[in-house]
Protein backbone atom coordinates (compact mmCIF):
# COMPACT_ATOMS: atom_id res chain seq x y z
CA UNK A 1 0.00 0.00 0.00
CA UNK A 2 1.26 3.58 -0.83
CA UNK A 3 0.71 5.26 2.44
CA UNK A 4 2.92 8.56 1.42
CA UNK A 5 0.55 8.93 -1.90
CA UNK A 6 -2.65 9.51 0.10
CA UNK A 7 -3.84 12.89 0.35
CA UNK A 8 -4.37 14.45 3.70
CA UNK A 9 -7.91 16.07 3.82
CA UNK A 10 -8.16 17.88 7.40
CA UNK A 11 -5.83 17.83 10.50
CA UNK A 12 -6.17 14.85 12.75
CA UNK A 13 -5.68 11.06 11.85
CA UNK A 14 -8.32 8.15 11.79
CA UNK A 15 -7.53 4.67 11.15
CA UNK A 16 -9.23 2.11 8.34
CA UNK A 17 -6.91 -0.64 8.99
CA UNK A 18 -7.30 -2.53 5.45
CA UNK A 19 -3.59 -4.27 6.48
CA UNK A 20 -4.86 -5.93 9.47
CA UNK A 21 -8.42 -6.40 8.75
CA UNK A 22 -8.31 -7.71 5.16
CA UNK A 23 -7.84 -11.21 4.59
CA UNK A 24 -5.73 -12.07 1.68
CA UNK A 25 -8.65 -13.52 -0.06
CA UNK A 26 -11.42 -10.80 0.36
CA UNK A 27 -10.96 -7.43 -1.21
CA UNK A 28 -11.29 -4.41 1.63
CA UNK A 29 -15.20 -4.02 1.51
CA UNK A 30 -16.99 -0.56 1.40
CA UNK A 31 -20.37 -0.54 2.74
CA UNK A 32 -22.91 2.69 0.53
CA UNK A 33 -25.43 3.30 2.28
CA UNK A 34 -27.50 5.72 0.14
CA UNK A 35 -30.42 7.27 1.64
CA UNK A 36 -32.32 7.51 -1.91
CA UNK A 37 -32.44 5.78 -4.68
CA UNK A 38 -29.66 4.69 -7.21
CA UNK A 39 -30.69 7.38 -9.93
CA UNK A 40 -30.36 9.84 -7.28
CA UNK A 41 -27.37 9.15 -6.11
CA UNK A 42 -25.51 8.63 -9.33
CA UNK A 43 -23.54 12.06 -9.88
CA UNK A 44 -22.28 11.32 -6.05
CA UNK A 45 -21.29 7.78 -6.24
CA UNK A 46 -19.86 8.31 -9.50
CA UNK A 47 -17.30 11.17 -7.89
CA UNK A 48 -16.37 8.69 -4.98
CA UNK A 49 -15.77 5.60 -7.18
CA UNK A 50 -13.81 8.14 -9.34
CA UNK A 51 -11.65 9.78 -6.38
CA UNK A 52 -11.11 5.85 -5.07
CA UNK A 53 -9.38 5.29 -8.87
CA UNK A 54 -7.36 8.12 -8.92
CA UNK A 55 -5.34 7.34 -5.50
CA UNK A 56 -5.12 3.68 -7.51
CA UNK A 57 -8.17 2.03 -5.29
CA UNK A 58 -10.11 -0.06 -8.47
CA UNK A 59 -13.60 -1.11 -7.94
CA UNK A 60 -13.67 -4.69 -8.44
CA UNK A 61 -10.02 -5.31 -8.15
CA UNK A 62 -8.35 -3.77 -5.17
CA UNK A 63 -11.72 -2.45 -3.67
CA UNK A 64 -15.09 -3.75 -3.18
CA UNK A 65 -18.58 -1.74 -2.75
CA UNK A 66 -21.65 -3.24 -1.37
CA UNK A 67 -24.45 -0.69 -2.65
CA UNK A 68 -27.73 -0.80 -0.92
CA UNK A 69 -30.83 1.58 -1.42
CA UNK A 70 -32.67 3.31 1.91
CA UNK A 71 -35.19 4.73 -1.36
CA UNK A 72 -36.16 7.62 1.31
CA UNK A 73 -37.77 5.13 3.53
CA UNK A 74 -35.35 5.93 7.14
CA UNK A 75 -36.54 2.44 8.53
CA UNK A 76 -34.10 1.02 5.80
CA UNK A 77 -31.36 2.31 7.67
CA UNK A 78 -31.75 -0.43 9.88
CA UNK A 79 -32.13 -2.88 8.14
CA UNK A 80 -29.32 -2.47 5.41
CA UNK A 81 -26.82 -1.46 8.54
CA UNK A 82 -27.14 -4.80 9.93
CA UNK A 83 -26.87 -6.68 6.89
CA UNK A 84 -23.56 -4.51 6.50
CA UNK A 85 -22.33 -5.48 10.11
CA UNK A 86 -23.30 -9.70 9.15
CA UNK A 87 -21.08 -9.03 5.67
CA UNK A 88 -18.69 -7.38 8.17
CA UNK A 89 -18.00 -4.46 5.81
CA UNK A 90 -14.22 -2.37 6.72
CA UNK A 91 -16.45 0.49 6.67
CA UNK A 92 -19.52 2.21 6.03
CA UNK A 93 -20.56 5.13 3.93
CA UNK A 94 -23.20 7.35 4.28
CA UNK A 95 -25.10 10.72 4.65
CA UNK A 96 -25.43 12.11 8.42
CA UNK A 97 -29.79 11.08 8.34
CA UNK A 98 -28.43 6.81 8.41
CA UNK A 99 -25.65 7.78 11.46
CA UNK A 100 -28.32 7.71 14.42
CA UNK A 101 -29.44 4.15 13.40
CA UNK A 102 -25.84 2.70 12.13
CA UNK A 103 -24.55 3.83 15.50
CA UNK A 104 -27.15 1.19 17.48
CA UNK A 105 -25.64 -1.29 15.51
CA UNK A 106 -22.06 -1.30 15.91
CA UNK A 107 -19.81 0.38 17.56
CA UNK A 108 -16.68 -1.18 15.60
CA UNK A 109 -16.87 -0.76 11.85
CA UNK A 110 -15.98 3.13 11.26
CA UNK A 111 -18.87 5.08 9.92
CA UNK A 112 -18.36 8.02 7.41
CA UNK A 113 -20.86 10.30 6.43
CA UNK A 114 -19.98 12.84 3.31
CA UNK A 115 -22.89 15.20 4.28
CA UNK A 116 -24.67 16.26 7.50
CA UNK A 117 -26.34 19.65 7.93
CA UNK A 118 -25.28 19.92 12.06
CA UNK A 119 -23.47 17.32 12.75
CA UNK A 120 -22.74 18.19 16.74
CA UNK A 121 -26.33 20.21 17.09
CA UNK A 122 -27.99 16.76 16.16
CA UNK A 123 -25.82 14.42 18.06
CA UNK A 124 -24.10 12.40 15.47
CA UNK A 125 -20.70 13.32 17.07
CA UNK A 126 -19.03 15.03 19.94
CA UNK A 127 -17.22 17.83 18.34
CA UNK A 128 -16.10 18.79 14.87
CA UNK A 129 -12.42 18.58 16.19
CA UNK A 130 -13.25 15.23 18.28
CA UNK A 131 -15.91 13.63 16.94
CA UNK A 132 -15.71 10.42 18.82
CA UNK A 133 -16.50 6.98 18.91
CA UNK A 134 -16.15 5.23 15.37
CA UNK A 135 -18.07 7.87 13.30
CA UNK A 136 -16.40 10.96 11.31
CA UNK A 137 -17.14 12.74 8.23
CA UNK A 138 -17.83 15.81 7.08
CA UNK A 139 -20.04 19.04 8.13
CA UNK A 140 -22.40 20.74 5.61
CA UNK A 141 -22.40 23.76 7.32
CA UNK A 142 -26.26 24.14 6.92
CA UNK A 143 -27.80 25.94 9.31
CA UNK A 144 -24.51 28.36 9.08
CA UNK A 145 -25.93 29.56 5.50
CA UNK A 146 -29.75 29.50 6.23
CA UNK A 147 -29.57 33.38 6.17
CA UNK A 148 -27.95 33.73 2.74
CA UNK A 149 -30.01 31.18 1.77
CA UNK A 150 -32.86 33.56 3.24
CA UNK A 151 -31.44 36.90 1.84
CA UNK A 152 -31.38 35.76 -2.05
CA UNK A 153 -34.56 34.40 -2.34
CA UNK A 154 -35.53 38.33 -0.86
CA UNK A 155 -33.31 39.53 -3.76
CA UNK A 156 -35.08 37.61 -6.16
CA UNK A 157 -38.71 38.55 -5.38
CA UNK A 158 -38.48 41.95 -3.85
CA UNK A 159 -42.27 42.41 -2.41
CA UNK A 160 -41.56 38.63 -0.82
CA UNK A 161 -44.22 39.11 2.64
CA UNK A 162 -44.64 35.40 3.30
CA UNK A 163 -42.69 32.31 2.81
CA UNK A 164 -42.84 28.80 3.90
CA UNK A 165 -40.16 25.90 5.12
CA UNK A 166 -41.10 22.36 4.80
CA UNK A 167 -38.98 19.54 5.75
CA UNK A 168 -38.59 15.58 7.52
CA UNK A 169 -38.65 16.59 11.44
CA UNK A 170 -37.62 12.56 11.25
CA UNK A 171 -34.30 13.96 10.66
CA UNK A 172 -32.69 15.46 13.86
CA UNK A 173 -30.75 18.18 12.04
CA UNK A 174 -34.19 19.52 10.14
CA UNK A 175 -35.71 21.15 12.96
CA UNK A 176 -32.70 22.85 13.69
CA UNK A 177 -32.34 24.24 10.14
CA UNK A 178 -36.24 24.83 10.29
CA UNK A 179 -35.83 27.10 13.49
CA UNK A 180 -33.11 28.68 11.72
CA UNK A 181 -35.07 29.77 8.74
CA UNK A 182 -37.79 30.85 11.07
CA UNK A 183 -35.55 33.13 12.72
CA UNK A 184 -34.09 34.45 9.40
CA UNK A 185 -36.98 34.84 7.97
CA UNK A 186 -37.88 37.15 11.16
CA UNK A 187 -35.06 38.85 10.78
CA UNK A 188 -35.92 40.20 7.21
CA UNK A 189 -39.00 41.41 8.52
CA UNK A 190 -41.38 38.02 6.69
CA UNK A 191 -43.93 35.96 7.80
CA UNK A 192 -43.47 32.21 7.75
CA UNK A 193 -45.37 29.14 7.85
CA UNK A 194 -43.80 26.00 8.56
CA UNK A 195 -44.72 22.07 6.71
CA UNK A 196 -43.43 19.64 9.03
CA UNK A 197 -42.91 16.31 7.04
CA UNK A 198 -42.94 12.45 8.38
CA UNK A 199 -43.85 10.43 4.98
CA UNK A 200 -44.22 10.51 1.77
CA UNK A 201 -47.97 11.23 2.06
CA UNK A 202 -47.78 14.25 3.24
CA UNK A 203 -46.07 16.61 1.09
CA UNK A 204 -49.07 17.40 -1.51
CA UNK A 205 -51.41 18.43 1.77
CA UNK A 206 -48.47 20.19 3.16
CA UNK A 207 -48.41 22.04 -0.46
CA UNK A 208 -52.11 22.53 -0.35
CA UNK A 209 -52.08 24.20 3.02
CA UNK A 210 -49.28 26.79 2.50
CA UNK A 211 -48.95 27.20 -1.87
CA UNK A 212 -52.13 29.81 -1.67
CA UNK A 213 -50.28 32.03 1.50
CA UNK A 214 -46.97 31.91 0.60
CA UNK A 215 -44.90 33.37 -2.37
CA UNK A 216 -41.38 31.41 -1.61
CA UNK A 217 -40.66 28.13 -0.40
CA UNK A 218 -37.24 26.86 1.44
CA UNK A 219 -36.85 23.45 1.64
CA UNK A 220 -34.87 21.58 3.88
CA UNK A 221 -32.76 18.47 2.05
CA UNK A 222 -32.97 14.90 3.91
CA UNK A 223 -33.34 11.82 2.68
CA UNK A 224 -37.51 11.78 2.26
CA UNK A 225 -36.99 14.85 -0.06
CA UNK A 226 -34.30 13.71 -2.16
CA UNK A 227 -36.42 10.77 -2.81
CA UNK A 228 -39.22 12.81 -4.00
CA UNK A 229 -37.19 15.46 -5.41
CA UNK A 230 -39.46 15.37 -8.56
CA UNK A 231 -42.40 15.22 -7.13
CA UNK A 232 -41.73 18.52 -4.99
CA UNK A 233 -40.46 19.94 -7.82
CA UNK A 234 -43.49 19.81 -10.33
CA UNK A 235 -45.98 20.87 -7.31
CA UNK A 236 -44.00 24.02 -6.59
CA UNK A 237 -43.54 24.85 -10.04
CA UNK A 238 -47.67 23.97 -10.66
CA UNK A 239 -47.82 26.36 -6.99
CA UNK A 240 -45.10 29.03 -9.61
CA UNK A 241 -43.61 29.14 -6.06
CA UNK A 242 -39.55 29.96 -6.00
CA UNK A 243 -37.94 27.15 -4.47
CA UNK A 244 -34.35 27.32 -2.25
CA UNK A 245 -32.74 24.32 -2.26
CA UNK A 246 -29.42 23.49 0.22
CA UNK A 247 -28.26 21.21 -2.41
CA UNK A 248 -28.01 21.31 -6.69
CA UNK A 249 -28.53 17.39 -6.86
CA UNK A 250 -30.51 16.37 -7.47
CA UNK A 251 -33.04 19.31 -7.53
CA UNK A 252 -32.20 21.01 -10.21
CA UNK A 253 -31.14 18.03 -12.11
CA UNK A 254 -34.43 17.31 -11.12
CA UNK A 255 -36.34 20.53 -13.04
CA UNK A 256 -35.73 22.77 -9.64
CA UNK A 257 -34.62 26.45 -9.00
CA UNK A 258 -32.70 27.67 -6.48
CA UNK A 259 -30.01 26.27 -5.34
CA UNK A 260 -27.14 27.36 -3.22
CA UNK A 261 -24.78 24.62 -1.56
CA UNK A 262 -21.31 23.00 -0.91
CA UNK A 263 -20.90 21.30 -4.58
CA UNK A 264 -22.54 17.72 -2.50
CA UNK A 265 -20.38 15.99 -5.70
CA UNK A 266 -17.39 17.27 -3.81
CA UNK A 267 -18.28 16.20 -0.36
CA UNK A 268 -18.30 12.57 -1.94
CA UNK A 269 -15.07 12.50 -2.97
CA UNK A 270 -13.54 13.92 0.09
CA UNK A 271 -14.74 11.38 1.41
CA UNK A 272 -12.56 9.20 0.19
CA UNK A 273 -9.74 10.81 1.74
CA UNK A 274 -11.09 9.82 5.26
CA UNK A 275 -12.02 6.32 4.34
CA UNK A 276 -7.59 6.47 3.12
CA UNK A 277 -6.32 8.06 6.64
CA UNK A 278 -7.66 5.20 8.45
CA UNK A 279 -4.73 3.21 7.73
CA UNK A 280 -2.48 5.90 9.71
CA UNK A 281 -4.02 6.05 13.28
CA UNK A 282 -6.24 3.08 15.51
CA UNK A 283 -9.10 5.54 16.72
CA UNK A 284 -11.78 7.58 15.01
CA UNK A 285 -12.19 9.72 18.00
CA UNK A 286 -9.01 11.82 16.78
CA UNK A 287 -10.56 12.80 12.95
CA UNK A 288 -11.32 16.09 12.96
CA UNK A 289 -14.16 16.53 10.87
CA UNK A 290 -14.00 19.22 7.63
CA UNK A 291 -16.56 21.79 8.44
CA UNK A 292 -14.95 24.01 5.25
CA UNK A 293 -17.29 23.93 2.46
CA UNK A 294 -14.88 23.66 -1.04
CA UNK A 295 -17.02 25.94 -2.73
CA UNK A 296 -20.61 27.41 -2.47
CA UNK A 297 -22.57 27.65 -5.39
CA UNK A 298 -25.89 28.96 -6.74
CA UNK A 299 -28.38 28.61 -9.90
CA UNK A 300 -30.75 30.35 -10.86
Amino acid sequence: MRRREFVTLVGGAAAWPFATRAQPARLPTVGLLGSGTLSTWSSWTAAFVQRLHELGWIEGRTIAIEYRWAEGRSEQFTEIGAEFVRLKVDVIVTVGAAVPALKQLTSAIPIVFAAASDPVGSGLVASLARPGGNVTGLSMQTTELVSKRCELLREIIPDLRRMAVMGNVGYSAVPLEMREVQAAARTLGLEIDTAELHRAADISPAFDAFKSRVQALYVCTEALVIANSVRINTLAAGAHLPTMYPTRVPFVDAGGLIPMDQTTRTCFAAQVILLIRFCEAPSLATSRLSSRPSSISSLI
